[in-house]
C-alpha cells in the first residue's frame, strides 16, 4: 500500500493540490523562467491558502507573460496598474512589486552566472539560514517561510515530501539538488 504524505492525506478531497504533489512538489527545475514561476507563486502565497494559489496559477501565467523574465523586468507602472486592478490574481502591492523588482534581480543574476539555476546550484551546501540570508539580500518579499517552501518545493532543499511517501521515491531518482553534495 502507499503512503502518501500527511498534507495530501489530510485533504484527500482537494483535486488541485494531490495533483500539485504529485507532479510538481519537490521535483528539479531546470529552467529559469519555472524557477520565477514557483518564486513568484510562494511569494503570493503568503498569508494564504496554497490552494488558492493553484486556482489562480493560470491567471498568474497569463499576467506575468508565462513567467517571461525578460518581459516582467521591463513592466512599467501602467502594467503594474494593470496587475492591480487584474481580478485574477493577487492583488497585492507589495507582491506585484516584488514580482517585477525580482525579475530585475534574477536579469543581474543571469548575467553574472549564467542562469537562475547555476545561481540557485552554486548555493547548493548553503544551510536554511543562510538561503534565507541570501534571498533576503537579493530579492524582495522573501521571509523565511518564503524561502523554505521556495527552496523545498524546487528541490533545493530536503524534506518535501514524507521517505514513504511514493513521490519521494520518484525525486530521488531525479538525483534533487540537496543531494549533489
Amino acid at each position: 500500500m502507499l503512503t502518501y504524505c500527511q498534507y495530501v492525506l489530510a485533504n484527500p478531497e482537494d483535486e488541485l493540490n494531490s495533483i500539485y504533489h504529485d507532479t510538481e512538489y519537490g521535483y528539479p527545475l531546470d529552467e529559469d523562467y519555472l524557477l520565477f514561476e514557483r518564486l513568484i507563486l510562494e511569494i503570493n502565497q503568503a498569508g494564504l491558502s496554497w490552494s488558492l494559489i493553484l486556482k489562480k496559477k493560470e491567471n498568474f501565467k497569463k499576467a506575468y507573460q508565462k513567467f517571461n523574465i525578460k518581459k516582467v523586468a521591463q513592466f512599467d507602472e501602467l502594467d503594474f496598474m494593470r496587475l492591480m486592478n487584474d481580478p485574477g490574481i493577487i492583488r497585492n502591492r507589495l507582491k506585484i512589486n516584488a514580482a517585477l523588482e525580482n525579475a530585475k534581480s534574477i536579469i543581474e543574476i543571469q548575467k553574472e552566472f549564467g542562469s537562475f539555476k547555476h545561481w540557485l546550484d552554486v548555493h547548493t551546501n548553503n544551510s536554511l539560514q543562510e538561503w534565507v540570508k541570501l534571498f533576503k539580500k537579493t530579492f524582495k518579499f522573501t521571509g523565511n517561510q518564503i524561502v523554505r517552501e521556495f527552496l523545498l518545493s524546487t528541490g533545493y532543499l530536503a524534506g518535501s515530501h514524507d521517505k514513504e511517501c511514493p513521490i519521494y521515491k520518484k525525486i530521488l531518482l531525479l538525483e534533487p539538488p540537496w543531494m549533489r553534495n
